[in-house]
């Protein structure tokens, strides 16, 4: 089985289960302007193109202007900062599963459409024991996933050969982003979109556990 020497990482759904503060954050900007909030579980399919687009979904369709998207967006950044990780946790087992692959020799990133400062903060937070060698979030002038810029931006700093590198996320927009950087995905079945989605999009590997994806990256 082939050794990939560099893992990059999706943040939210797939190292982290941060639907909860996602959820809060939105719903309280929301309810501030007088909109309707949702279910929690509503937001498994709003999040993933970026903070942005997830107001944009969170919204009325009769009140999706540019203005209005904008503003909500502003709020529901003020509220996420001041609670981003009331409830995120990571997901069981992840931690100890980058500090093996460090450990292989196997170089690790973040890439993720989360501001950038979210992603590193929550990162630093969460993983205190593991070294990623790089974390990205969504920085100006960057496309958001499913562009790949985010990957070769991650690959050109380490150094690294995409033709050994593995894409790990848990949706149809991270199996994109890895295609259109010319990379395999392992797809994390216990994410935000599921199994289904991620084999409807030709995601070449399924993990079932953390396990799972050390043995198809490391090879054992």
């Amino acid at each position: 089985m082939k050794m990939f020497k560099l893992a990059v990482f999706d943040l939210d759904g797939t190292l982290v289960n941060s639907i909860f503060d996602l959820a809060d954050a939105v719903n309280t900007a929301l309810s501030e302007k007088g909109y309707p909030v949702h279910e929690t579980d509503e937001y498994y399919f709003m999040v993933g193109n970026g903070a942005k687009k997830l107001c944009e979904r969170a919204l009325p369709e009769d009140r999706r202007t540019e203005e209005e998207i904008v503003s909500l967006q502003r709020r529901f950044s003020e509220v996420y900062a001041q609670n981003c990780l009331n409830k995120t946790r990571p997901y069981e087992g992840m931690p100890e599963l980058v500090k093996r692959l460090r450990e292989a020799g196997i170089m690790c990133a973040v890439a993720s459409n989360k501001p950038d400062s979210f992603s590193g903060e929550i990162v630093a937070a969460l993983f205190p024991e593991v070294r990623f060698d790089l974390v990205r979030g969504k920085r100006d002038g960057v496309p958001t996933k499913p562009q790949p810029q985010i990957v070769y931006n991650i690959a050109a700093e380490l150094g690294a050969d995409l033709a050994e590198a593995v894409f790990i996320g848990d949706s149809c927009v991270d199996v994109q982003t890895a295609h259109n950087a010319g990379l395999p995905c392992i797809g994390c079945v216990w994410g935000f979109r599921g199994e289904a989605e991620l084999k409807a999009n030709n995601c070449e590997y399924i993990a079932q556990t953390p396990d799972d994806i050390f043995r198809i990256i490391a090879g054992g």
